[in-house]
């Protein structure tokens, strides 16, 4: 684009809007696009233009309009859609209750591009249908094609985006502990995480309070998943103590045991495995006495069926340690990103 006396500008494109405030009005007098006619320069002075922007032939450069349309483009997720240009930027949303994921590393590589701007949710976040997931916009009022084209082959080749819906999923609740299998205290458990597990697709085929004996436990499992289980859930000992034989069964029933322990609190001592397709989650007794948890984080990726590994669980070493504020505000804060 260039700058022009208006005197010189007839036959010229507009390379962005002019707006007019008057008598309660606020709006373009002039739309980017329009082509600047001899009856147009004495209102073009009447709002103060005595000089105006308009597009430059071969020039190479994009209006940042065109280049959200652009970037929105390549960056499209399913279960998502994106709304605008609206003062240059577009806006991702969701339409699918689920988990968010970014790539974290080909975001940074697109935002150093030069004038190109991503802003997103966390990476594993959950969304609601209607929440921003995301948005774009270039820096400048325009900026050289070669950027977008930049970012339009980085993008092709992975995406950026990736939007998880939650599934429906049978789950049985194993609750472990020779102090409450013979009575002498109440559970506690079994109301905490059917709370929170109220909040995604969950089938709770049973409840099953066992002793601290493998076998029994072992025999419980099997029931749920003879019953098409996709996830069991247990609570009871997931320390290393040799008396904790929780963590003992559910790597004995695991094809691929992920971890026992996170760089996180608290649920420090979160368990991951697999066993087929069923996903086995140990939690520690955090979950009791804390309302949010290691749990509570991992929840939306078990729902979405991502499998988990230990390598990204690591990840949550950093903004894994809960402030226990004295009004919680999870997920809108730092516990649990990875």
């Amino acid at each position: 684009m260039k700058k022009v006396n208006v005197d010189d500008a007839i036959g010229m494109e507009l390379c962005h809007d002019i707006t007019a405030i008057r008598d309660g009005f606020k709006g373009a007098e002039f739309k980017r696009g329009h082509i600047v006619t001899e009856e147009d320069i004495p209102k073009l002075l009447n709002l103060g233009k005595k000089q105006i922007f308009v597009w430059e032939e071969n020039a190479g450069e994009i209006h940042e309009e065109d280049c959200a349309r652009r970037l929105a483009e390549v960056t499209k997720v399913e279960g998502a859609h994106f709304e605008g240009p609206s003062e240059g930027k577009v806006i991702l949303k969701a339409d699918v209750a689920g988990m968010f994921c970014v790539d974290r590393i080909l975001l940074k590589e697109i935002n150093s591009i030069g004038d190109i701007t991503y802003t997103t949710l966390p990476n594993h976040y959950p969304v609601k249908p209607g929440m921003k997931i995301a948005s774009v916009r270039i820096v400048p009022l325009v900026t050289k094609e070669e950027q977008i084209l930049t970012a339009e082959k980085l993008c092709r080749e992975r995406p950026l985006f990736s939007l998880y819906p939650y599934q429906t999923m049978k789950v049985g609740i194993l609750i472990t502990g020779s102090e409450i299998y013979n009575g002498r205290i109440k559970d506690k458990f079994e109301p905490v995480i059917r709370k929170k597990l109220e909040n995604y697709p969950a089938e709770i085929l049973g409840v099953s309070i066992c002793d601290d004996d493998p076998e029994m436990i072992i025999g419980e499992s099997r029931k749920y998943k003879e019953q098409g289980a996709d996830l069991l859930i247990y609570s009871g000992g997931m320390s290393v103590d040799p008396d904790d034989v929780t963590p003992t069964v559910m790597r004995k029933l695991s094809d691929d045991f992920v971890t026992q322990g996170v760089p996180a609190q608290p649920g420090n001592m979160t368990t991951i495995g697999y066993w087929g397709t069923t996903t086995l989650a140990g939690v520690p007794s955090a979950a009791i006495s804390s309302p949010v948890t290691v749990l509570d984080a991992i929840l939306p990726q078990i729902f979405a069926k991502v499998k988990f590994t230990k390598e990204e669980l690591m990840n949550l070493g950093e903004g894994g340690l809960c402030q226990q504020c004295e009004v919680c505000h999870f997920p809108c804060c730092t516990y649990g990103r990875y």
